[in-house]
């Protein structure tokens, strides 16, 4: 009786921990790939710390939610910075955050789904995907992107893409990458280098 009791106090746990991110998952009807999930504002001041972002850069956050790198970006660090999103409501959210942070005019945020943008412009990439659009996104990333272009991931890998660097901030991981030719032919072979 006692385990019964146990494993139904379980089930009631599990089902209070995922109704939500099921919700998040599909809100609205947008049918992304991953749940919006917000990174803790010291992950995102570490993500972009160790990608060493600088007024120069550029930097596009994929599958941004409420635009919290983004602007985190541009008021830190001065840096021109793009979210894209395919829920508009995060949009309106992102837009609202940048706007309260007074730094409209340094940052962007696009309604679309992450594998129809055009990466060509980003210094610096921010991922908080899951392991399995990383490994989707992983081509798109190496054969858009210059040699010297910055990828940060919050939580995820890109399989046997090691890491340039990883760290751990507040018991999550923070993966660091930098684009190179050797690993556009290791990564992705027969694409084309960016220029």
């Amino acid at each position: 009786m006692r385990t019964t009791r146990k494993l139904a106090l379980l089930v009631c746990c599990w089902v209070l921990v995922a109704l939500p991110l099921v919700a998040q998952w599909d809100e609205g009807g947008f049918g992304g790939d991953v749940p919006y999930v917000p990174t803790p504002q010291p992950v995102v001041d570490a993500m972009l710390k160790l990608a060493n972002v600088a007024k120069n850069d550029i930097v596009y956050d994929l599958g941004c939610g409420d635009g919290r790198i983004v602007v985190t970006a541009a008021k830190t660090y001065g840096a021109h910075a793009a979210g894209f999103d395919l829920n508009p409501e995060r949009i309106k959210e992102a837009n609202e955050n940048a706007r309260q942070a007074g730094v409209e005019k340094l940052v962007k945020f696009v309604e679309k789904n992450l594998f129809d943008t055009d990466l060509r412009d980003a210094s610096v990439v921010t991922l908080y995907l899951l392991p399995d659009v990383n490994m989707r996104l992983r081509p798109k990333l190496l054969r858009e992107l210059k040699p010297g272009t910055r990828i940060v991931s919050h939580a995820f890998d890109m399989g046997d893409w090691k890491p340039d660097k990883k760290i751990e901030v507040n018991n999550r991981a923070i993966y660091f990458w930098v684009v190179t030719d050797k690993a556009r032919a290791d990564f992705a072979p027969g694409q084309p280098a960016a220029h």
